[in-house]
């Protein structure tokens, strides 16, 4: 790898209107961009700092810079990984050096990776969690979407779902409630969500704490978010979880999570790919695992006000591989 100069900046995008899940509400989405040139070519990568993993905008943007002497003296992708932890700082990283490979070499990401050439995939997208009233008025207005996300909290959840699937009968439903759930009340909000015709169920219980799902019948697929971030994490879920949520701002890139996506598929978990709220240059290296994933639930850059220029094609909840102006 040749040296290489690094710039990092923080961004701000405003949310059309406001994401709320069981641990808060937000109006923004606050992104770090990391920017890695040898003054003809540069990459970029994206992530979004995420305070439920002890990361804020100033860390993430200082464990980045840190490593400015490093790229001078020449540290490459595999170097990378043993550098910094999984995380979102990696991610920005990892990303930024997949984009300038694919720059410098003049050959897309996907045939440095190996992989086949990717596809549009459809997007789930997301419903934020309110008033069951208020959530039935947002799914109606996104009911002609294929697939929708409902976030939902530790209560109300009954008629929170029922009032979501009377108003989008047709939609296939994924439920995440980011960890809200007890294990006393998990039983009864799975069947809640059963009797709705949810597909998929995301980390209904708190990371670590979650070990009487391996326990109890499952009428819903239950999918890992926090409790699953790279590799090593994978072992503890088996018997637990039926699927996994591989986010690159969790596994610390592409590079990571290809690798996760293989061993998660090797141990039998389907896959599901995510994102946190973001723009289409965090969202586009997630387009390469998205081709293997059962569920996708990529639509960070739809809850947007404004999206990046050369932002990922979209056709209401078909998203399109990213053009090499935007990344890889």
């Amino acid at each position: 790898m040749p040296a290489l100069s690094l710039n990092v900046v923080t961004e701000c995008w405003p949310i059309a209107g406001a994401f709320t899940i069981s641990r808060g509400s937000k109006t923004r989405a606050e992104v770090v961009v990391a920017e890695l040139g040898d003054g003809a070519v540069t990459g970029r990568g994206e992530c979004v700092p995420y305070a439920r993993y002890g990361e804020t905008i100033a860390a993430v943007t200082a464990a980045i810079a840190a490593l400015a002497p490093a790229f001078r003296d020449g540290l490459d992708r595999e170097g990378l990984q043993s550098a910094l932890p999984a995380g979102a700082a990696r991610n920005a990283l990892d990303c930024a050096l997949w984009d300038y490979e694919a720059k410098r070499s003049g050959t897309r990401v996907h045939v440095l990776a190996g992989l086949p050439e990717p596809g549009p995939r459809v997007t789930a997208y997301t419903i934020s969690l309110g008033a069951p009233a208020d959530m039935a008025a947002a799914a109606r207005a996104a009911a002609q979407r294929p697939c929708l996300k409902i976030k939902l909290g530790g209560d109300g959840v009954d008629e929170r779902i029922a009032a979501v699937r009377a108003a989008a009968p047709n939609a296939t439903l994924i439920v995440d409630a980011n960890e809200a759930w007890r294990p006393d009340t998990l039983a009864r909000h799975l069947a809640a969500c059963a009797k709705a015709g949810v597909t998929l169920v995301e980390q209904p219980l708190p990371a670590g704490n979650d070990g009487v799902l391996a326990a109890i019948e499952r009428p819903v697929p239950v999918c890992a978010d926090e409790s699953v971030h790279d590799r090593a994490s994978l072992a503890a879920l088996v018997g637990k979880y039926d699927a996994v949520n591989i986010k690159l701002d969790k596994t610390g890139g592409l590079t990571e999570a290809l690798r996760l996506a293989r061993e998660a598929e090797r141990l039998g978990f389907d896959l599901m790919v995510g994102c946190m709220v973001s723009t289409s240059l965090s969202i586009a290296p997630a387009m390469l695992v998205a081709q293997r994933a059962r569920f996708v639930d990529l639509d960070g850059a739809l809850l947007l006000m404004k999206d990046r220029v050369a932002a990922l094609g979209c056709e209401d909840s078909k998203l399109y591989p990213p053009s090499p102006e935007l990344w890889g």
